[in-house]
């Protein structure tokens, strides 16, 4: 007989229980490993892409070119912390309100929406999930294909269902009508439930707003004014007005290195 080899848990030896004498009747309680090995399924589960698997808030640079920005990047995190210590509600639930992180590219909105997402997933044991919106989109129309192993309400429902979900590059997708259709399902549904959502986006509200000087499209143009409407109750806006974050990555590597 093959040996199985020494458990992982010495004190319930992988069973998951653990025995207690309780006035002379045998009787188990939970073992305290079952909760050790939950989170790493979460956090497996919430499929966070490997380049933001270990983002931080701590680990978000806030230097900078001017105070300006400096000061720009520093409220960011600090909403960010906000929001993560007020996310349980006194009466035991989670807030039903997200994040919407918008901003010109390069400005690490996707690090502080990884950062949020792997932190609240730690702290509240949360089945959270991270989507890219283009690769959702493609991975929808691939089940169209009979011989697809994956069926569209297959792919939607982990992701309209999440207790937390993060909705990267919003508006990157050309709007047409199948585009509009799938961000209809996940955002009202989500609204619905009042299931909190991340979104990231290159587009600002309005013209006038953070993103401007990078694109005079807003965010109006890219995806339906009903779930423009919907997003201003689903979620809290971070504005990161600011410069090229990977950018200021790379500076900050090349400083670390010469000293």
């Amino acid at each position: 007989m093959e040996s199985r080899g020494e458990p992982e848990c010495p004190v319930c030896g992988d069973s998951g229980w653990v025995k207690v004498v309780d006035e002379g009747a045998g009787a188990a309680r939970p073992c305290n490993c079952a909760e050790s090995r939950r989170l790493p399924r979460l956090l497996q589960a919430a499929d966070v892409p490997p380049r933001y698997r270990d983002c931080t808030l701590e680990s978000f640079k806030t230097s900078a070119d001017s105070e300006a920005e400096r000061l720009a990047l520093m409220g960011a995190v600090a909403a960010c912390r906000r929001y993560v210590d007020g996310f349980l509600s006194m009466d035991g639930s989670f807030r039903g309100i997200g994040v919407l992180f918008v901003g010109p590219p390069g400005t690490g909105k996707t690090h502080l929406a990884a950062a949020l997402l792997l932190e609240l997933v730690r702290r509240y044991g949360l089945h959270g999930r991270f989507v890219d919106f283009t690769s959702l989109v493609h991975r929808i129309q691939s089940t169209f294909d009979p011989t697809s192993p994956e069926s569209k309400r297959g792919v939607l429902d982990p992701i309209v269902d999440a207790q937390l979900l993060v909705l990267d590059e919003l508006g990157a997708q050309k709007p047409t009508p199948f585009v509009n259709d799938t961000l209809y399902l996940i955002l009202n549904t989500r609204y619905t439930r009042g299931l909190p959502t991340i979104f990231t986006t290159n587009y600002p509200f309005e013209t006038g707003s953070a993103g401007a000087a990078a694109s005079a499209v807003s965010l109006g143009s890219r995806i339906p004014a009903v779930l423009v409407s919907r997003l201003h109750e689903m979620a809290e806006v971070i504005e990161l007005d600011v410069g090229d974050y990977r950018a200021r990555m790379l500076v900050h590597s090349v400083r670390d290195r010469a000293r």
